[in-house]
């Protein structure tokens, strides 16, 4: 056994956790259809969102560490259920009133809003693949539509009718009373008006596996469940699905863990074992509502990534995902940063240390190594008080702090100073409110001023940071109610940066004439 591997059976790093929980299910004999399959699902009644790609990243990383601890293949499939009805009209897309006339039919058979791809299913579904093709995902992706209207469903669909009274008595136990006197499992999809249909079934016939139900109009009809013509409800569905497919494992959000029971029964009624599921906690936005795709609150992909790398936004994705978190723009900034440091710290750890490290994780154990000499919270308060319009007002003073460093050099961080001027003018510039110094914070300011003017010493962080940190120490209790005032007064924000580097990096006689324009009232 390698020394990673070794260290990967006994990592409490969670992807490792996962993968190890999946290999259980193959202790005994190696995988029949010879492949371990890892699934995500997608439902594309709106704009793929952050979640989704929050989803197949997490899964990718379970994939990765079960590919370290196993010489078993693998395969990740992506399947959009396309095939479900429009029950309302999304209200982030065009054409609300063209979408309400096609309320209840599959989403790929609704007209597509944007006038771009054959249908508004097979729009979203383009913008899910090329969201996954961006980050460089390894996956097949499967329609719904095509899964059912190509037979690949069929053998199970007619299981399914086989096995009904079964797998109803399954639903039933889990439904109000008012809803078991209309329920089936089965969903067809009308003939002429292509609506998916939620009636009652007149009968479900086990010898040649067909369905009767009355339409709205009162209209009886009998349909094959094969080739596509019924769909099954959303939680049979999901068993279904992966005894279909052999699903080995699936992760949801928390609002799908309620019904892990049914999913796994109906798996199990069909003839598969029910796979290995990881539950996570649900994104928040800005109010602490959950995100929600069809109402486009929180952040979109496109958004995080024209403020900061795609990397950040892997980082974020792979902290504590059984602990609700705010998804909001003011996240980006400290996900920055740390997700730098980790890499920093990457380079001296030991081969345990760094499987529990995030960034072996983002990159699958080929980790670059971090050019970020300035951190992002520093390049935004650069920007601030610079007023910098594009990064190379910024690159002006990153020279003078690191003179090695150069866009070609450090791309990461050139990539870095073009984020942080597009963040600090859509959030930062709007929120900035500077404020007049106390007495005391005057005195103080006047002190430090006079302390850089007079400064001979190394333009170094530390030295820098331990004299502004001796002119505070004998006036504030606490200590923090010093930088509070600076980064008030100074930066006209609430937060800001070790000081001592922001000298260092902006310059001690700009400095020195931002004091004075404080003290002087320009500021406010």
């Amino acid at each position: 056994m390698t020394e990673l591997r070794k260290a990967a059976m006994t990592s409490k790093a969670w992807p490792f956790e996962e993968a190890r929980r999946v290999l259980k299910r193959y202790e005994a004999a190696p995988p029949e259809k010879g492949h371990v399959l890892f699934e995500t699902g997608y439902g594309p009644s709106g704009l793929p969102h952050i979640g989704t790609f929050g989803e197949v990243l997490r899964t990718t990383m379970i994939r990765r560490a079960f590919e370290v601890i196993s010489d078993i293949p693998t395969r990740l499939i992506c399947f959009s259920d396309d095939l479900d009805g429009m029950r309302k009209v999304p209200g982030n897309v065009p054409d609300q009133e063209m979408l309400q006339e096609h309320l209840q039919k599959p989403l790929t058979s609704v007209p597509d809003p944007f006038g771009t791809h054959e249908s508004f299913g097979h729009h979203n579904n383009a913008m899910l693949r090329r969201f996954l093709d961006t980050f460089g995902f390894d996956y097949e992706f499967i329609s719904a539509t095509d899964f059912y209207r190509s037979g690949q469903f069929d053998e199970v669909l007619c299981r399914a009718v086989e096995r009904y009274d079964d797998i109803m008595k399954v639903m039933l136990k889990s439904l109000r009373d008012e809803r078991r006197q209309s329920y089936s499992i089965f969903l067809p999809i009308h003939p002429e008006t292509a609506r998916v249909l939620y009636v009652p079934m007149k009968e479900v016939n086990a010898r040649d596996h067909t369905v009767t139900f009355d339409d709205e109009d009162g209209r009886e009809w009998t349909l094959p469940v094969t080739g596509g013509n019924v769909k099954l409800q959303w939680k049979p569905d999901f068993g279904a699905r992966w005894a279909a497919l052999g699903v080995d494992f699936e992760m949801y959000g928390k609002d799908h863990s309620t019904n892990t029971p049914i999913y796994d029964r109906i798996c199990q009624i069909l003839g598969h074992k029910a796979p290995e599921h990881f539950t996570y906690e649900l994104f928040l936005d800005e109010n602490g509502q959950k995100i929600s795709k069809s109402s486009g609150n929180g952040i979109s992909i496109d958004e995080w990534l024209s403020y900061a790398s795609s990397e950040s936004l892997s980082y974020f994705m792979y902290l504590k995902p059984k602990t609700a978190k705010r998804l909001y723009f003011d996240v980006i900034p400290k996900a920055v940063d740390e997700y730098h440091q980790q890499l920093r710290a990457y380079a001296g750890q030991d081969t345990a240390q760094r499987l529990t490290n995030p960034v072996w994780h983002i990159h699958g154990g080929d980790v670059p190594e971090s050019r970020m000499v300035v951190p992002f919270a520093m390049l935004l308060n650069l920007a601030s008080v610079a007023h910098a319009h594009d990064k190379d007002q910024l690159w002006g003073f990153i020279r003078r702090y690191a003179p090695d460093a150069s866009p070609e050099t450090h791309p990461d961080l050139d990539a870095a100073a073009g984020f942080a001027v597009k963040y600090y003018e859509d959030f930062v510039a709007p929120a900035k409110t500077y404020r007049a110094p106390t007495e005391t914070e005057r005195a103080a300011l006047v002190e430090l001023r006079d302390a850089l003017a007079a400064y001979d010493g190394p333009v170094e962080d530390e030295a820098l940071q331990t004299l502004v940190y001796a002119i505070g120490r004998d006036r504030f209790d606490p200590l923090r109610d010093w930088f509070r005032a600076l980064y008030e007064v100074l930066l006209g924000a609430s937060q800001g940066p070790r000081f001592g580097g922001f000298i260092a990096l902006y310059g001690v006689e700009e400095t020195v004439a931002l004091i004075d324009s404080a003290l002087a009232g320009e500021l406010l």
